[in-house]
């Protein structure tokens, strides 16, 4: 086995190529992969359109873009060759795939490590058995015993696992997001703002834009009844812009104070400016796992079924500062009609404090 330093650091690559929100839950991983001594070089392999987060991720050295399986033999073979030239001394699978597998044993990983599913695990000569499928544990925490798991396989001591927030951010940058989100939507600071985000980018069931709409007018009322006077951020997604701007417009209807936040010039810039809010409202879906990795205040509506519950999707923010609302026992996985939403509204209602959560200066 090699042996590393800190002059000859570990050079690791992870993948976690899929869609946006589960990369977010990569972020404990990487940073206790981070957290090791000698500290790794960490390189990660994502597609085209989770780069700006992994670029923006503080546990990430080097970003290496997947074009994916469409990119035909030429494109895998130029993929196989940087992966040659960058000379890894071990990949993390995070969610494995016959495609990555082979990749990495052509380009001569020594160790190569995922969950032990699928035939793809073939690939592999260190395979961790998790059966996720079960939905025993949040994803984060799997994708954490599986970076530990390759840092003892390393023999490296594995450093205590890392905390909240898993995007830190000072309190001067919350600053500067709460001063760009006045200025773009003519909303007054010194009061509490939630966000929220309607839209699932296809990939979450989620509750229906009426139901948001109840749910944001039945949580007003209460905070309103405590003297509390907030305001509401709806945000949107690619493609969602229309459903955002109806759900703002049914709001300020109803007596709220609601506006959109205008479209950022980017995905980074977009997750940035959730630094701002007080609360982030949405399905499980990317946006809300990045509030999540900036510690910010989250309710997330989840289906019931095994592979999609709560606890399996669970924001990596702290404990006391996520909430998490799906169908009760009796109803259907994925009948999000049948959530109470005056119990989610009170629950909200009531973490919410009644001033802008400011963060500790580091």
């Amino acid at each position: 086995m090699t042996s590393f330093s800190d002059q000859r650091p570990p050079r690791l690559l992870a993948v976690r190529n899929d869609k946006l929100g589960d990369f977010m839950l990569a972020w404990p991983a990487l940073a206790a992969l981070k957290a090791a001594t000698p500290r790794p070089h960490v390189s990660v392999l994502v597609p085209d359109y989770t780069a700006p987060m992994a670029h923006a991720c503080p546990w990430v050295d080097e970003v290496i873009i997947d074009p994916g399986e469409d990119a035909g033999r030429e494109g895998q073979r130029e993929l196989v060759a940087r992966l040659k030239a960058d000379r890894f001394d071990a990949l993390l699978t995070l969610f494995s795939t016959p495609r990555i597998g082979w990749l990495g044993w052509r380009a001569g990983i020594p160790l190569r490590l995922a969950p032990a599913t699928k035939w793809a695990q073939l690939f592999y000569n260190r395979r961790i058995t998790q059966r996720r499928s079960r939905s025993e544990k949040p994803e984060y925490v799997y994708n954490l015993e599986l970076a530990e798991a390759l840092l003892e396989a390393l023999g490296i001591t594995i450093p205590p696992r890392p905390v909240p927030p898993y995007w830190p951010q000072g309190a001067d940058e919350r600053t500067r997001q709460r001063e760009a989100v006045a200025e773009a939507t003519g909303l007054a600071d010194g009061r509490p703002w939630l966000f929220l985000h309607p839209g699932s980018g296809g990939s979450a069931v989620n509750l229906a834009p009426e139901a948001y709409a109840r749910l944001a007018v039945d949580v007003d009322g209460r905070l309103r009844a405590r003297g509390t006077s907030p305001a509401w951020v709806i945000t949107a997604g690619p493609g969602e812009t229309d459903n955002a701007d109806a759900l703002c417009d049914t709001l300020v209807n109803a007596g709220l104070e609601a506006r959109r936040l205008p479209p950022s010039p980017g995905l980074e810039a977009f997750a940035r400016s959730l630094a701002a809010a007080d609360l982030f409202i949405a399905g499980s879906t990317g946006p809300l796992h990045i509030a999540a990795s900036l510690n910010r205040p989250t309710a997330g509506f989840y289906p019931s079924r095994r592979s999609a519950t709560p606890l399996r999707w669970q924001t990596c923010n702290a404990e006391d500062r996520r909430l998490a609302f799906c169908p009760p026992d009796g109803a259907h996985e994925a009948d999000m009609a049948a959530i109470d939403l005056a119990s989610a509204a009170a629950a909200i209602a009531e973490r919410l404090p009644t001033s802008p959560i400011s963060e500790p200066r580091p």
